[in-house]
């Protein structure tokens, strides 16, 4: 589990491991549905079940999450989110980092992979990812495939 001060604004945040799938979904809906208008088919895509999440709590309030399908030697991280208000305290960065030492406690898991919507691409190589393959559309939204050696 991340447990510290937010970089920027102060707080207590933690995060770590859930079971907590409700919350993290009402995360999701906010972000995604909400804000992105993803529709709730392609955000709800049914592999929930299958994967590890974790959730990002300031001064207790849930304000992110993220989850991780592991897929042998690499694990997909996905579903990641931070709410507008919590955005540009560095919330994002550790939860990010928060998943990859999670990935790093994983039995043969030497890499991981995501799929970065475009606009966030710079975010992801400030934080040691690689762009890989073609620009694709996931639910209407450009994305790019990106990795990261653990």
């Amino acid at each position: 589990m991340t447990d510290g001060a937010a970089a920027q604004g102060g707080g207590r945040l933690e995060i770590g491991p859930t079971g907590d799938l409700e919350t993290c979904l009402a995360l999701r809906r906010r972000v995604f549905i909400e804000e992105q208008g993803v529709s709730e088919a392609d955000e709800q895509d049914g592999r929930d079940g299958a994967a590890q999440h974790l959730l990002a709590r300031l001064d207790g309030r849930p304000v992110g999450c993220a989850r991780i399908l592991l897929r042998g030697e690499s694990a997909k991280i996905g579903r990641v989110c931070v709410l507008p208000g919590a955005r540009g305290a560095g919330l994002g960065a550790a939860l990010i980092g928060a998943c990859l030492d999670h990935l790093r406690g994983q039995a043969g898991v030497t890499r991981a992979v995501l799929g970065a919507q475009t606009h966030a691409l710079g975010f992801y190589e400030r934080l040691g990812f690689v762009a890989f393959g073609e620009p694709y559309m996931d639910a209407g939204i450009p994305h790019r495939d990106m990795e990261r050696h653990l």
